[in-house]
């Protein structure tokens, strides 16, 4: 009999490691409310809450925990104030782009504290947001009715224009290595790379992909350093090597993608924001987010 149970368990383990983990599948990770229509900036911190802006209004800001249960982090930004992208730093401060005040909000996590980082009136926006692992703080700075838009540098107190002239600069995002900004403009459906210099300097500007149709919105690296850009109208996230080669496209539910972030006990939980189903969605991926890697200063060789 104990021979035979053995056996039985042995089976069990075996039919169970046989099954290897359903990837690039799409579901429903939790509902956020009826208002919608501007829910983005996800962000992940490095206990497993996942931050997001604008659901159930316009100027305030959601929370889920690493258990899965929502809440309103910020029931009201500063008046004024409007949030779109999110970066989360080592030591668990957000930053904000606040589109309609022309700030960067630096939010602390603990006390709800909400302060100015930067001010820039000149400023179409800003809109989205990448952090480097030295500290380097980007933002994107589409203007929507002329389909123009910047790249700013971004210091305590202070903007810094680094690019003009573009297309509607949207998805923004700093290569695993630090030394390569990727850029989409929307309107144009273009992603650049360019290169950033010993002194934090952009140059070589070079076209990676370009798309005939829908639009790009937000975009993170993984640690390999591909790219998975939100497909914004067409309800896709597409997964592009550095190279600029399409490796993967995950349909979603919705169509209206916004953005996306990596979290998850191993960084290898996708976490997408939607702007037609009151839902965040969520699928796995083979290789962890570079966001998750630099927040927890964790090897790769830790990781797998």
């Amino acid at each position: 009999m104990r021979v035979l149970s053995c056996l039985i368990l042995f089976c069990f383990v075996s039919i169970e490691c046989s099954h290897p983990e359903a990837l690039y599948v799409a579901s429903d990770y939790v509902y956020v409310g009826s208002y919608s229509q501007e829910l983005e900036g996800p962000a992940v911190d490095s206990s497993g809450a996942l931050y997001f802006v604008n659901p159930d209004h316009s100027g305030s800001l959601g929370r889920v925990d690493a258990d899965g249960n929502f809440s309103i982090f910020i029931d009201h930004l500063p008046s004024g104030s409007t949030a779109n992208g999110i970066r989360i730093d080592n030591d668990g401060f957000l930053f904000v782009a606040d589109y309609t005040g022309h700030n960067i909000l630096k939010i602390n996590s603990m006390t709800k504290e909400v302060t100015v980082y930067a001010h820039e009136s000149s400023a179409n926006q800003p809109n989205d947001l990448t952090l480097g692992s030295n500290g380097l703080l980007f933002a994107s700075d589409p203007n929507w009715s002329k389909s123009t838009g910047n790249i700013w540098k971004i210091k305590p107190g202070k903007f810094e224009l680094i690019a003009q002239d573009m297309g509607t600069t949207n998805g923004i995002e700093i290569s695993p290595d630090g030394k390569t900004l990727y850029v989409n403009e929307s309107v144009q459906r273009k992603v650049w790379a360019i290169d950033i210099d010993s002194n934090q300097k952009l140059a070589n500007k070079r076209l990676l992909i370009s798309f005939d149709d829908f639009g790009l919105d937000g975009m993170r690296c993984d640690v390999n350093g591909n790219l998975y850009i939100t497909r914004y109208g067409k309800g896709t996230v597409v997964k592009v090597s550095p190279e600029g080669e399409i490796l993967k496209e995950i349909e979603l539910k919705g169509k209206k993608v916004s953005n996306i972030a990596f979290g998850g006990k191993d960084g290898r939980t996708a976490y997408v924001t939607l702007q037609d189903r009151g839902y965040i969605e969520t699928f796995r991926v083979e290789t962890p987010g570079q966001a998750f890697s630099t927040r927890k200063k964790v090897s790769l060789d830790e990781i797998f």
